[in-house]
């Protein structure tokens, strides 16, 4: 999350429809969870030459043990990059994070992304898994959107694109129609498009959700309401086979003074089973000035919601968005600070059966928030 406001929307939604509380997921499957530990890792950490922050999505690798971590430094300070870390868990909690190999991401020509100016933009990497079918990492990137009067507006696409384990262009996946940024009142806000991504179905299926709300669907959570997201199922090809709705928390407390900044929306998703292409983890991140973050983790189901693909917008329509349940608010746990948390991945499983779930925070390269790993043990 990038700190600054997301654009206003004023899209008119039927009430019934987008605020109305999601059903409870479905009773034999209910995830608890219970926290094991943290760590810290030292601000501005140097790796290799690259400055160690902005670490905004992560997935356990198979085939090494090791985690894959994307950053979203804007090649602002070092070229757009991701990082490989060993992080020992087990039931004592976490261990040292040490990180083990950096590459940047690259274009298809082989060079790296340009950093961002104030009249082209740039990427902005968000979330990170490793491919269970090839080994190859899928990233998204959520663009961007800056429409001021005046200007010649900046547009950059949102993406999910497919590299090798060195960072090499392998390619990009189409994404649908209402997920292209826009000058009109329509499409993903800036900031608020492309973060969450897993794969599902044994990794036939590549599913995505956009952190806040399209334009044309809803307007923005505040505190006395929540509002619409949507998430795409889509074939490894890149073919749309479903979008849902997703119903957002409201915004959990007004920022002090009440004019200052707040937002909150979708910062991670994730499948429960990874041959389940029904059953997903939400994390659902708020910040408001003056107060700080809150984060909550959801179990989400999609069974018997409504394929909302072909909707060009949600406002006034009747449909049933997926149903949702709390599994853990990190309010609740004793961490040393609720940071900016915007990752997580399945790490390795306990001798008592539990899974580990590995959660990592964006520390915005500021001296003030951290980057935090942090480790809950799962019982399904």
């Amino acid at each position: 999350m990038r700190s600054r406001l997301a654009t206003a929307v004023a899209a008119a939604a039927c009430a019934a429809c987008l605020f109305a509380p999601a059903a409870e997921a479905h009773p034999g499957h209910q995830l608890s969870a219970r926290f094991l530990g943290e760590s810290v890792v030292p601000h501005a950490l140097d790796y290799q030459g690259t400055t160690v922050g902005g670490l905004s999505g992560i997935d356990r690798d198979p085939r090494t043990g090791q985690y894959v971590i994307i950053c979203d430094d804007r090649s602002a300070l070092q070229p757009a990059r991701f990082y490989t870390a060993s992080i020992p868990v087990d039931e004592h909690g976490v261990g040292p994070v040490t990180f083990t190999s950096t590459h940047p991401l690259l274009r298809a020509d082989g060079s790296t992304y340009p950093p961002v100016t104030a009249t082209t933009g740039t990427i902005d990497p968000e979330d990170l898994r490793v491919d269970p079918w090839t080994g190859n990492y899928l990233w998204s990137q959520e663009g961007q959107r800056t429409v001021a009067d005046g200007k010649a507006p900046v547009l950059v696409q949102p993406s999910v694109g497919v590299v090798r384990r060195d960072g090499s262009y392998v390619r990009t996946l189409p994404l649908p129609a209402d997920e292209r940024i826009t000058a009109e009142h329509r499409g993903p806000q800036d900031n608020f498009s492309l973060e969450g991504l897993t794969y599902a179905a044994g990794g036939s299926l590549v599913v995505s959700e956009v952190e806040g709300p399209l334009l044309q669907d809803a307007p923005n959570a505040t505190t006395e309401h929540g509002t619409l997201s949507r998430m795409t199922v889509q074939t490894r090809g890149g073919a749309v086979l479903a979008q849902y709705a997703y119903p957002q928390e409201p915004l959990f407390a007004n920022p002090v003074p009440p004019t200052a900044f707040s937002i909150t929306g979708v910062s991670a998703m994730l499948a429960v089973d990874p041959l389940d292409p029904t059953r997903y983890l939400m994390m659902e991140r708020g910040f408001a000035v003056g107060v700080g973050y809150r984060i909550q983790i959801f179990e989400i189901d999609t069974k018997g919601a409504t394929n909302v693909k072909d909707y060009d917008t949600l406002a006034g329509k009747h449909f049933k968005p997926v149903s949702k349940r709390l599994v853990a608010d990190l309010a609740d746990y004793p961490l040393s600070t609720v940071d900016n948390v915007e990752g997580m991945t399945w790490g390795p499983r306990l001798p008592s059966g539990e899974r580990t779930l590995i959660l990592i925070s964006d520390d915005n390269f500021a001296a003030t928030e951290v980057t935090q790993v942090i480790a809950l043990a799962v019982r399904d």
